[in-house]
């Protein structure tokens, strides 16, 4: 127990090796891991482009316009808006 203290590489190091290792000796993993890569890229990359338009980039010219319409839309829902009493429906 006298002896020089054992040489470890640093934390960091040990788990990317431990990482790179383990995904170097996968076989079916390589495969579910591309399927979830296409998954992202498909759900991430293209579907915004078709479910989630830049609606006001489109609506309106200038920087000024859009903070005035975001506004507009906040303070309204806000002045709409009554604490209920106990037992009222909203």
């Amino acid at each position: 127990m006298n002896g020089p203290p054992e040489h470890r590489p640093p934390l960091l190091l040990r788990i990317y090796q431990f990482y790179r290792d383990g995904f170097r000796q996968m076989t079916v993993g390589r495969t579910l891991w591309k399927i979830i890569f296409i998954k992202l890229f498909i759900m991430f990359a293209v579907l915004k482009f078709f479910f989630f338009p830049d609606f006001l980039a489109t609506t309106f010219s200038t920087d000024a316009q859009r903070a005035d319409h975001v506004i507009d839309q906040l303070t309204q829902s806000a002045q709409g808006y009554t604490n209920p009493v106990k037992g009222e429906r909203l």
